[in-house]
Order: structure tokens, then sequence, then C-alpha cells
């Protein structure tokens, strides 16, 4: 089993996976962790959205009290590899159409990611939230090197 380079879990990062986020929970409580979609570029900050379909996770509100998460990505067959990163909270803003297109085309053929984003970022009553993370500590493995 073998540690990934830079360049090689940037880019394992960077393909599509769904994603787990996993935020400290409320004392007494484990973390909370979810399967999250994401998007990333080699070098750059980690972003994802949530608060969609008129839900209030409670992850929005545990996210910002913590400033810190953990985010695991894995290969799901064989041989399996992951990348896990530690990353800290940079900005929390409501996502634009754009940004929010960037991550669910990721995930979606076009015409739905296009009807998904509308629909999420049209309905007032939703509170689509986008955090964007700075990567701060990595973990890797590789079995197939």
């Amino acid at each position: 089993m073998a540690t990934m380079s830079k360049q090689q879990r940037e880019e394992f990062l960077a393909d599509t996976h769904v994603g787990v986020l996993s935020v400290t929970g409320e004392p007494g409580h484990p973390p909370t962790s979810v399967p999250t979609f994401y998007a990333y570029e080699p070098g750059g900050e980690l972003t994802m959205f949530t608060g969609t379909q008129r839900r209030a996770p409670k992850r929005i509100e545990q996210i910002k009290q913590a400033g810190v998460v953990s985010f695991v990505v894995q290969r799901e067959e064989m041989p399996p590899a992951y990348v896990t990163v530690e990353a800290e909270l940079v900005e929390i803003s409501k996502p634009t159409h754009e940004q929010m297109l960037t991550i669910a085309r990721r995930y979606m053929p076009e015409e739905h990611a296009q009807g998904y984003v509308q629909t999420e970022l049209g309905d007032p009553e939703n509170l689509v939230t986008l955090f964007t993370f700075r990567p701060t500590r990595w973990l890797t493995s590789d079995t197939s090197r």
C-alpha cells in the first residue's frame, strides 16, 4: 500500500467521486457524516453545497461552528484507493447558478443538472448554502502501487 504524490492525490480528488463529509457533532454525539457532491481543481479549494429540497440540515450550523471538516473520496472498484482531506472553512455563501451547476454537472447529464439547479435556486424556501474549504492535511492510500 503506497501513499500518493501531491499531484496524484489532487488529481484523484478532482476526479468524479461522491465524497463523504464529516463534521464534529453536538457534545456527546458522534460526528455527522454525509455523502456529498463536490468540486475541486488541483491546487484549489474544495466546494460543496447543502440545504436543497427544502431541508435545513444541522450540518450547516455544525460546519459554521467547527470551522473544519474531514472529507474522504474513494475508488469503489479494485484495487481500492482513497484520499482524505482535513480542511478549514474559508467561505459560506449562497451559490450562484454557475457555482452550483459546476458541481451538479459532475454527477448528472447536462439537462438534469440545468433543471436541478434551476429548481433548487428558484425555490425561495430552500436554504441552499455553498461551502468553500481549503485543504490543510492530506491522507492517502493506493493499493495498486
